[in-house]
């Protein structure tokens, strides 16, 4: 409020009381983290999905229900658990009013997931509408949200259904806008529920899900059997367990879990868990081996049980807990004593895999010091190059600054050319959108060292544009968006900066950094509207939506739009496609496939992908050739 002066006033007015549901709607973010469109995998509909499941899973941790249904359509959600349902008189006051639950009693749920009592009333409040029943002993509750709001409470009445708990729920699309969910995405968070309770059964959307062996098969999916040096080492202890090997890959790659919480930031147990590793080996080998030799192309799960456990936000991604609960030891002490016993025990009985990590250790130790010359006067080059590089556009946020509230919506465009990088420059936002611009087709690297990086001024330059050379830690987008042309060479591009992401930085495109932006390959206007398509089948709905003869204009590259048109392509409504590497997929033989030797079975393949369509322009019907999209895109 401002006077006659224009001077803000702070006065008894200024102060306003929210209640619950208005304050969940207006500050989304303090209760779901970022919101976005699904489009990366911590986006706000997938947390929406986590926090009702996780109850489920709470109420499977206690011994309650061995199998939960959850059915997911383009924007509907139902979860299904036969535990031992809500209690019939608190069914509104659970889903509905902040801070009811019942997980405070530590005795009750002492090693739970969610307890705040937060989790599903964010869930209810941020639905357009919001279903909940319970069933218990015989009979049922049921009640109806929209936004939050009760809209109907039906009396208990009499049920034949098993105990348990049945939610369905639509995201608020005003919101989460044009959100739509990702089933590799939903497909990781169920995975991850069934490698940490080994025994429960999911079904999700008809397909089951299950794991015996936990860890051991999360690590068993995510490795290469053939790529890792020695068989997956599985260890389990009170409240905790670990699986790990080591490949020939470039970085380190973990998961780590608290009390069934997938901690994609880490935290203090994954902090404890790699220098307990790096100590254990010490010992083990009575060797000071480098911490960065050691951990070297490791692969690891941990998972840990903590009473009341400290995380660093509501959507608990990242443990801040110092000790395992109250009165009990520390992380540290936890974590090492536990790593240090047991796999100092697996390894003198498994005498192999000994000799292999050794070897792997030493294959690493060796190659770090073959590049260290190189790397230096390459570094030295960057860091000069740096204060005037011409091929960075940078912007003023960045994803690892230590304070500011825009971290998330940083990002990085990696353009082919003057044209597109300067379309791109002159329409973005610079707090924000930076650009780096490629000279031309970068190198492939498939089958090359390290070495290569540094040799390469364009790779080294794109490294410390993104500041990842010693890992992830340090990186300065959120999102690592190729921006190339939508023919051949574009294609061609993209293949290359995947192959060059995926050969030395893997955990980038694991960790949903790294995107393909979308550009529309038609605008179809008439003298009132212009509609923008992304695909032939939008361009026929344009069509017909504006009839009578509309100008139809095809984009042959990212230069040819002006940069006008490009703002609205790469602001609030930007479409990006995620790269995302299923679980199936081992890096190594889908990089061979497509980036080795010019093999029988590839050019098979080419052949029995291609295909003619008939896209209409300016100019009249003209045939294209082209593939199918990429499948190392939908890997």
């Amino acid at each position: 409020m401002a006077n006659s002066k224009g001077e803000v006033v702070y006065n008894e007015d200024s102060i306003k009381s929210l209640e619950p549901n208005e304050h969940i709607r207006l500050r989304p973010g303090m209760y779901i983290g970022k919101l976005g469109d699904g489009s990366s995998f911590d986006d706000g509909i997938y947390v929406l999905v986590k926090e009702i499941v996780d109850n489920s899973i709470d109420e499977h941790m206690m011994g309650n229900g061995k199998t939960i249904y959850i059915k997911i359509t383009d924007h509907h959600v139902e979860v299904r658990d036969y535990g031992r349902g809500i209690p019939l008189g608190k069914v509104v006051d659970c889903v509905s009013k902040i801070n009811t639950g019942g997980k405070y009693d530590s005795g009750a749920f002492q090693k739970s997931v969610g307890l705040n009592g937060v989790g599903t009333k964010a869930v209810n409040a941020l639905s357009s509408n919001f279903r909940v029943i319970s069933y218990r002993d015989g009979e049922k509750k049921e009640a109806y949200f929209e936004q939050g709001y009760l809209k109907e409470e039906k009396p208990v009445e009499k049920s034949s259904e098993r105990n348990g708990t049945f939610i369905k729920f639509t995201p608020d699309n005003s919101i989460f806008k044009n959100y739509r969910f990702i089933p590799e995405f939903l497909e990781n968070q169920i995975w991850n529920y069934c490698y940490l309770n080994a025994g429960l059964t999911i079904n999700f959307n008809g397909q089951k899900y299950h794991s015996e062996r936990g860890l051991y098969d999360l690590l068993d999916k995510k490795t290469d059997e053939e790529a890792n040096r020695y068989p997956i080492i599985h260890l389990k202890g009170e409240d905790i367990e670990f699986a790990m090997t080591h490949a020939n890959q470039y970085g380190e790659e973990y998961y780590s879990f608290v009390n069934g919480q997938f901690t994609t930031q880490g935290g203090t147990h994954l902090a404890e868990f790699r220098s307990a590793i790096v100590k254990a080996i010490r010992e083990f080998y009575n060797k000071n081996y480098e911490a960065v030799d050691i951990r070297q192309a490791i692969a690891a799960a941990v998972a840990v049980r903590v009473q009341e456990p400290v995380f660093e936000s509501q959507t608990k991604t990242k443990l801040g807990s110092t000790h395992v609960g109250p009165g009990g030891p520390t992380m540290r002490t936890f974590v090492n004593d536990f790593v240090k016993r047991v796999l100092d025990d697996y390894l003198h009985k498994h005498s192999d895999t000994a000799e292999a990590l050794q070897k792997r250790i030493q294959q690493s130790e060796r190659e770090r010091k073959d590049i260290a010359g190189i790397k230096k006067l390459a570094n030295d080059r960057a860091k000069k190059a740096n204060l005037h590089n011409k091929k960075l556009r940078d912007c003023r946020n960045h994803f690892n600054d230590k304070k500011g509230n825009k971290q998330d919506e940083t990002m990085i465009f990696i353009t082919e050319g003057d044209s597109a990088s300067g379309s791109i420059t002159k329409s973005r936002d610079v707090q924000t959108q930076a650009v780096f611009s490629l000279r031309g087709k970068p190198l492939n690297c498939f089958g090359k060292t390290k070495k290569i990086v540094y040799e390469n001024e364009e790779l080294n330059l794109l490294q410390h544009a993104l500041n990842i050379e010693d890992g992830l830690d340090g990186l300065r987008y959120r999102k690592v968006i190729i921006a190339t042309d939508a023919d051949v060479d574009g294609m061609h591009i993209r293949l290359l900066l995947l192959t060059f992401f995926l050969q030395f930085f893997p955990d980038l495109v694991r960790n949903g950094h790294v995107y393909i932006l979308e550009t529309p390959l038609f605008r179809v206007r008439n003298k009132k509207e212009t509609i923008y398509c992304y695909s032939e089948e939008e361009r026929r709905e344009a069509i017909a939506k504006l009839g009578n003869k509309p100008e139809i204009t095809r984009f042959k590259g990212l230069g040819e739009i002006s940069p006008d048109e490009f703002g609205g392509f790469i602001g609030e409504d930007i479409r990006l496609s995620p790269i995302i590497i299923n679980k199936e997929t081992s890096i190594n033989k889908l990089l061979t496939f497509y980036m080795g030797t010019n093999t029988p079975a590839r050019q098979e393949f080419i052949i029995d992908k291609l295909r003619v369509e008939k896209d209409v322009v300016e100019e009249g019907k003209i045939p294209l050739l082209e593939t199918e999209e990429s499948e190392i895109e939908k890997a």
